[in-house]
């Protein structure tokens, strides 16, 4: 799904008579041409929003409830039900397909493999309307990060291997990717601590986020101008809102920070009542002082 932060703010811009299942041999729309594949998806049709959120059923892709991890070696090594590495970029290939059939705007949502991104630039290229969002999951972990099945490592989309971790970030630093998402899906306990294969997918990640996020910039992968836009700017201006920005009559949402801080992640020290966090135990820097929301303090660290 579309991650939370952008989703939210979507749904406040439409009316539940707004969504459409589009099924099997039913036309995406008025003189559109025919859909012979399952998707679903979220019409936004107001003027000057007319962006297609699509999610693909089928062929193993995202949303495959049966993988748990990406097929290949790890997969296979670890006994995991896995999903085909190639069942991301078939997907897109047929959504930019519709996208060029429909004129239509799309968001490829938690992009995730260095195949989907060859066919990002080819769409990019071509000039159709399309974003890409990557979670900060899939620029800090690989799959090898599962470990001995850590759990808090399950996510969806699965990890995938050190090689696709790095595209991503080249990715990013280039602009062909535009948005960084948290991925933040909070699970109880109970729901993570089961055989891998069992367990819920997803983590939590609103408060890990920024100090992630300026890794790649401590690590001087990416400037820090670029970073900051792809979770401020980058989203607002996709979803035609005032905010991600200072500026004469934008809402006063911002954040003050230490980027260079120095902390540990303690998975059972963050706010989110879920403390299913793979950063957990990790070293990172950049620790938020005070958040303010609308002008005011929705935040403060302590001492």
């Amino acid at each position: 799904m579309l991650d939370k932060e952008l989703a939210s703010a979507a749904d406040a811009r439409l009316g539940q008579e707004d969504r459409a299942i589009v099924l099997p041999g039913l036309a995406l729309g008025r003189s559109r041409d025919r859909v012979d594949d399952a998707l679903l998806v979220n019409g936004l049709r107001e003027p000057g929003f007319d962006l297609f959120r699509i999610e693909a059923v089928g062929f193993g892709g995202f949303g495959d409830e049966q993988g748990a991890a990406i097929g290949g070696e790890f997969a296979g090594r670890m006994g995991l039900p896995s999903i085909s590495p190639m069942a991301e970029r078939i997907m897109l290939e047929r959504d930019v397909a519709l996208l060029e059939a429909t004129g239509g705007k799309l968001l490829v949502d938690q992009i995730s493999s260095a195949q989907a991104l060859e066919t990002l630039a080819r769409a990019k290229g071509k000039g159709l309307r399309i974003n890409a969002s990557v979670s900060i999951n899939h620029l800090s972990f690989n799959e090898l990060d599962i470990g001995d099945y850590r759990t808090f490592a399950k996510l969806n989309p699965p990890l995938r291997g050190e090689d696709d971790r790095q595209a991503l970030i080249e990715a990013l630093a280039s602009g062909l990717i535009d948005i960084v998402v948290s991925s933040h899906s909070p699970a109880p306990a109970e729901d993570k601590r089961l055989p891998f294969d069992e367990a819920a997918p997803g983590a939590v990640g609103l408060e890990t986020l920024l100090p992630a996020l300026l890794s790649l910039y401590h690590e001087q992968r990416i400037a820090l101008v670029d970073l900051i836009r792809a979770v401020t700017l980058a989203p607002a201006e996709l979803l035609g809102l005032r905010g991600g920005r200072i500026a004469p009559g934008a809402p006063a949402d911002l954040v003050l920070c230490d980027i260079d801080a120095p902390l540990i992640v303690d998975a059972a020290r963050l706010l989110s009542k879920s403390k299913n966090s793979p950063f957990d135990g990790r070293r990172l820097q950049g620790q938020v002082l005070m958040t303010v929301v609308d002008g005011r303090v929705a935040h403060r660290a302590e001492g």
